[in-house]
C-alpha cells in the first residue's frame, strides 16, 4: 500500500496567501474563512489556530500585499528615481491585486511590512530635503496617483493595441466636424503604434516629482 502524501503543515502565511488567492478571484468581499479554508482543503476551525479572526486575516494580507512592494532605499544618491521605482513597483502589485486599495486605507492595525515600507518611503524625503510637511504632502499626493491610476486601468474598456485601434475607428466614424479636437486627438493616438498606457504613468509620475522637486524645502 502506497504511503499517503505529506500534507504541507498549516500557517499564517500559507493563510494569508490563500487568503490573497481567492481576493485575486473575488474581491476582498471574498475573502471569508470558509472560502480561505476551502482553498486550502481545510476545515474553517483549524485557521483559527494561527490567526484569531477575519479583521486578523484582513490586517495580514494588506501586510503581505505591501511586503511584495519593493522598499526604495534611504541611502540612494537620487530621491526621484528610488521614489519612481517604488511607485513602478506599487503600481505593478496594486494592478494584480486591486481589491487591497480599499482595505489598505481602512485597516487600523498596520503589520510590520506596512510600517516598514511607509518608514523608508518617509525617510527617502527627509534624506532628500524634504520639510516634514512637504513630506507628508509628498507621500499622500504619490499614493492617490498610484491608487488613482490603477483603479482608471482596472476600468479600462480596452486592454490591447487592437481593441484600442478598433474603439478609435467606431469613435472617428461618428465624430464630424462639431467635434473637430476630439476627432484630432482620437486620430493622433490611432496613429502612434505600440501606444501603451504605462508611458501616460511615467509621464504624470514625473510631472508630479518636477513640482515635488520645487517645493521640497517648504514649510
Amino acid at each position: 500500500m502506497p504511503p499517503s502524501p505529506t500534507r504541507t503543515p498549516l500557517s499564517r502565511e500559507r493563510i494569508l496567501d490563500a487568503a490573497i488567492r481567492v481576493a485575486d478571484r473575488g474581491g476582498a468581499e471574498a475573502i471569508t474563512m470558509r472560502r480561505i479554508a476551502q482553498e486550502l482543503g481545510v476545515e474553517a476551525m483549524s485557521l483559527y489556530h494561527h490567526l484569531p479572526n477575519k479583521d486578523a486575516v484582513l490586517d495580514g494580507v494588506v501586510d503581505t500585499v505591501f511586503a511584495a512592494i519593493d522598499l526604495p532605499s534611504i541611502d540612494s544618491p537620487d530621491w526621484r528615481s528610488a521614489v519612481r521605482t517604488r511607485a513602478r513597483s506599487a503600481r505593478a502589485v496594486l494592478t494584480q491585486h486591486s481589491w487591497a486599495l480599499g482595505l489598505m486605507d481602512s485597516r487600523r492595525n498596520p503589520g510590520p511590512s506596512t510600517l516598514r515600507h511607509h518608514d523608508a518611503v518617509l525617510g527617502v524625503l527627509r534624506t532628500a530635503g524634504f520639510s516634514l510637511p512637504m513630506a507628508a504632502h509628498a507621500v499622500s499626493l504619490i499614493d492617490s496617483y498610484i491608487s488613482g491610476y490603477v483603479l482608471q486601468e482596472a476600468s479600462l474598456p480596452v486592454r490591447t493595441a487592437t481593441e484600442l485601434e478598433d474603439v478609435a475607428g467606431g469613435i472617428l466614424a461618428q465624430t464630424g466636424t462639431d467635434l473637430p479636437y476630439l476627432t484630432e486627438m482620437i486620430a493622433e493616438h490611432a496613429l502612434l503604434p505600440g501606444y501603451d498606457h504605462t508611458a501616460e504613468f511615467d509621464f504624470g509620475l514625473d510631472l508630479i516629482l518636477d513640482a515635488l522637486q520645487a517645493r521640497r524645502r517648504s514649510g
